[in-house]
């Protein structure tokens, strides 16, 4: 199941990174090296809702976090569902941008701390937990990435 978990977030980030070439969102001079401890990072989630909760979970980022991400900081890339019915129960996977780590931590702090934020969530929240886990992967594109 792990493998599979895997090779479906390479697939899925596969098909974003072709999707934000084909829109021209990344300026193609822009050429971000490995060894750069500093430059924009990727960030890949992969959210586990508790049981029936997948529905309110998506509702919440459509109505509220995607907005409030922006508002400090964070670049929406793109958002997925998997194709597997047994993930697609549970299951969130989306891909956010910050100009550097630095920036995503300050970024991630604001965010904890809005107002506007934590009314959302304890809202989310009144009839329990919608959210069982979180995962996370920093990422930076390599020099011969097409999407730089």
């Amino acid at each position: 199941m792990k493998r599979k978990t895997i090779n479906f977030c390479l697939s899925v980030l596969f098909c974003a990174f072709v999707m934000m070439l084909s829109i021209n969102l990344f300026n193609p001079l822009n050429n971000v090296s490995l060894a750069q401890d500093t430059g924009k990072v990727y960030e890949l989630r992969i959210y586990t809702a508790t049981p029936g909760n997948i529905g309110n979970l998506q509702a919440r980022f459509r109505d509220h976090t995607l907005r409030i991400f922006e508002k400090h900081g964070m670049t929406n890339i793109a958002y997925w569902s998997p194709t597997d019915p047994e993930q697609a129960q549970n299951t969130l996977i989306y891909v956010l941008s910050h100009e550097n780590r630095d920036a995503a931590d300050a970024s991630w702090r604001a965010f904890g701390q809005d107002p506007e934020w934590q009314a959302v969530s304890e809202a989310s929240n009144a009839n329990g937990p919608i959210l069982a886990n979180v995962e996370r992967t920093w990422m930076r594109t390599l020099d011969f990435s097409p999407m730089q």
